[in-house]
């Protein structure tokens, strides 16, 4: 891969096989820091499968990854998102019993320095990180995300694109470096879809992270992506700006076959 210093995220050659089944073969990609970019293909292609890989929920048979240098490949979960690798599911993974803030904390407890022990014995150190953290929550995620006013309902009661927007705020509260957005805009209407969108750009723009992005709303990829990946049973057939990927050939055949109903598709 060339210009390999350049990257904020690096990955090389990974393999990953369920029994005969081929999720990912030989992928290669290296994301900037900074940029949004999308990982996009049809069904089955192994977009997810590749996110998975990322944070380490999957473990490739082969291949590595790295992480501003650093090879993460055998790292467990919990370090990666300690590292600054933040994630967001397909379906809402949230506590739908507790409330908003509650769910919110939990994506920073990660960066706490104060474990149960020193909480114990050192009452003051540890209660003034969390209500330092508690403030930052308020003031920043919870205004950025537009969500003050259901800040203490519980998350069970509220709709689904609202849920979706309280996931990303706890992803945020893990204070990410690099955010793995997996379809995000799923289930969601047209405005629900336009607000969403529009945070994306806030965090990359306002914040400096860096998004990696798997949707299938080809409108959203081609608005706010900087540069775009394409999966196709398992391997990597494109990658490029919008305006590459929109006019690839390869491309086109992979999502229907027909271009002129691909170029509707693909967002032109």
């Amino acid at each position: 891969m060339k210009n390999q210093q350049e990257y904020q995220l690096r990955v090389e050659e990974v393999h990953l096989s369920f029994g005969g089944l081929k999720a990912l073969d030989g992928v290669s990609v290296g994301v900037k820091g900074g940029e949004i970019f999308s990982i996009i293909g049809p069904n089955g292609a192994g977009k997810t499968c590749l996110l998975n890989c990322i944070n380490r929920f999957y473990h490739p048979e082969q291949g590595r990854i790295l992480f501003e240098g650093q090879d993460i490949s055998q790292l467990k979960a919990h370090r990666i998102a300690s590292l600054g690798i933040a994630r967001t599911f397909q379906n809402v993974e949230l506590f739908g019993h507790m409330n908003v803030l509650d769910n919110i904390k939990l994506g920073g407890h990660v960066h706490l320095k104060s474990g149960f022990l020193s909480g114990g014995i050192y009452y003051g150190r540890s209660r003034n990180e969390e209500m330092s953290f508690r403030k930052q929550i308020e003031e920043q995620i919870i205004d950025l995300l537009e969500i003050e006013h259901i800040r203490k309902k519980v998350v069970h009661t509220l709709p689904y694109g609202l849920q979706k927007r309280v996931e990303l705020a706890r992803a945020l509260a893990m204070r990410p470096k690099i955010l793995l957005l997996d379809e995000p805009a799923t289930g969601m209407n047209l405005e629900e879809t336009e607000d969403m969108a529009r945070f994306i750009l806030d965090i990359n723009e306002a914040w400096g992270v860096t998004i990696i992005l798997v949707e299938h709303d080809m409108g959203v990829v081609m608005d706010i992506s900087n540069r775009l990946c394409v999966l196709d049973f398992g391997q990597k057939i494109a990658e490029g700006v919008p305006e590459e990927i929109r006019h690839n050939e390869q491309v086109i055949k992979a999502y229907l076959g027909e271009e002129d109903l691909a170029y509707s598709r693909l967002g032109a």
